[in-house]
């Protein structure tokens, strides 16, 4: 299959909210999302943007940083994971990830390009770009055929971006 990607453009935390609301309606159960970017490019705002979405006080949403995973129960559950502390793809697969790849819910992995070999092929690789101070690129891509109808309607909604 073709690789599916786009780019969305958010100019603000509001856009990031934007973009977090339409992922939460839109991801499908057993979807695992990659993130990746720079520290401070707003990989953490957009889990929580997802979990606002989804029912989740914004406050109970923290970087796992330092625990490595949290779970969040809302509409949907969702799995966060940060891979910026995991010194290997062995520790990173001690969490039990491929549980959690195969649960109910959405795992969301921050610093996701660290642990890539352990991500399920069926995924989506979502690039958070600094353009500015406040304004981000969201670059989406996904090699998945069973993603491959998300991934066209989240184009759909976000290839716009959000001004």
């Amino acid at each position: 299959m073709e690789p599916i990607s786009f780019t969305s453009k958010a100019n603000d935390l509001a856009g990031t909210n934007q973009i977090g609301a339409v992922l939460a309606e839109v991801l499908p159960e057993r979807t695992t999302v990659s993130l990746s970017g720079t520290l401070g490019a707003g990989k953490t705002h957009l889990v929580q943007a997802i979990a606002v979405a989804c029912g989740i006080a914004r406050e109970n949403v923290t970087s796992p940083t330092f625990v490595l995973c949290q779970h969040y129960h809302g509409t949907k559950t969702i799995h966060h994971l940060d891979a910026y502390r995991v010194k290997d793809d062995d520790e990173f697969l001690e969490l039990g990830v491929d549980e959690l790849f195969a649960s109910p819910g959405l795992t969301i992995v921050e610093w996701g390009e660290r642990v890539k070999d352990c991500l399920p092929i069926d995924r989506i690789d979502l690039q958070i770009e600094i353009v500015d101070e406040t304004s981000r690129d969201f670059v989406f891509r996904s090699d998945s055929e069973r993603l491959a109808r998300t991934m066209n309607q989240l184009q759909d909604r976000l290839g716009g971006g959000f001004a």
